[in-house]
């Protein structure tokens, strides 16, 4: 995670439909572009090889990104929910300075997460804090992982100057000061957030199975999960779910099949600013991570 106002004005998101890359022009909407990948070039996991042709995913970032034209070579990276683990942490108090306060969280990490915290990339952003207590947003990625989609934007001709999340990236299109329940369904997980002004009260990720019925019966059970905690934190059930995903929203409204929850698209597909054929993906990532562009 980059602090609002400091990531590139071009972004990319890698995923296994392929290469969406955006740039802020000034006096006007983004650009945007698409390369697709043939199935089976990428596969987002924690554990493993996630690029199996690492000379193509390359050859598809700098397609995109040369079709947008950005004026530097840093760009944002926008990854997978599956690959990136999302904390809330609570300490009594953290270092101020993130050399001192990185090994805290690595420290605290160990024991949290299925791979090797000591040499994973670990980002963190101070939530709130008082005399006694700090709220902490902490990101971490295993070291290798990163690794594969960092290499891919150098082969490309480019520089990493940013990574997020993708859920993480969609949530900067947001400017609602009051609670928000939100999706971001991709391909093999669901992540659901609640924000609540600059809070984050929820970060939750689900796998999904990949039969169509399962994986409805899923979502609609997570929506319901996070649905519960918005009502016990806020004293309200939601009325609003705000959706992110390569699915169709129709298609996700029918999924959860509940009539009083209106279902809110977060980034619609745009009707200009597209200089190749988009692609099947969400545009919630590449926007939101836009809106902190400097």
């Amino acid at each position: 995670m980059a602090p609002a106002g400091g990531r590139p004005p071009a972004v990319v998101e890698v995923s296994p439909q392929g290469v969406l890359a955006a740039t802020a022009k000034a006096g006007s909407g983004p650009l945007y572009a698409f390369a697709a990948l043939p199935t089976g070039t990428l596969t987002p996991r924690i554990d493993g090889i996630n690029l199996h042709a690492p000379d193509t995913v390359a050859s598809a970032i700098r397609t995109a990104l040369d079709e947008v034209s950005p004026r530097t070579r840093a760009v944002t990276l926008v990854l997978a929910d599956a690959l990136v683990r999302v904390f809330m942490l609570e300490f009594d108090s953290l270092p101020a300075k993130a050399a001192e306060a990185i090994p805290v969280l690595r420290f605290r990490l160990r024991k949290m997460v299925p791979f090797d915290a000591e040499h994973a990339a670990v980002s963190y952003q101070v939530l709130s804090q008082t005399q006694t207590e700090c709220n902490v947003l902490t990101a971490v990625i295993p070291g290798p992982v990163l690794e594969e989609y960092e290499s891919a934007v150098r082969a490309a001709g480019y520089e990493a100057g940013a990574v997020l999340p993708s859920s993480l990236a969609a949530l900067e299109t947001m400017d609602e000061m009051e609670a928000v329940l939100a999706a971001h369904l991709s391909g093999a997980t669901m992540t659901t957030t609640i924000t609540n002004g600059q809070n984050l009260l929820l970060y939750r990720t689900v796998d999904l199975p990949q039969d169509r019925d399962e994986r409805s019966s899923e979502v609609q059970r997570g929506i319901a999960v996070a649905a519960a905690y918005y009502e016990d934190k806020l004293q309200a059930p939601p009325r609003h779910l705000y959706y992110a995903g390569n699915e169709k929203i129709e298609e996700f409204a029918a999924w959860i099949g509940d009539a009083e929850m209106t279902i809110v698209e977060l980034a619609p597909r745009p009707e200009s600013g597209g200089v190749s054929t988009l692609g099947p993906v969400s545009f919630a990532g590449v926007n939101g991570a836009l809106a902190g562009a400097r």
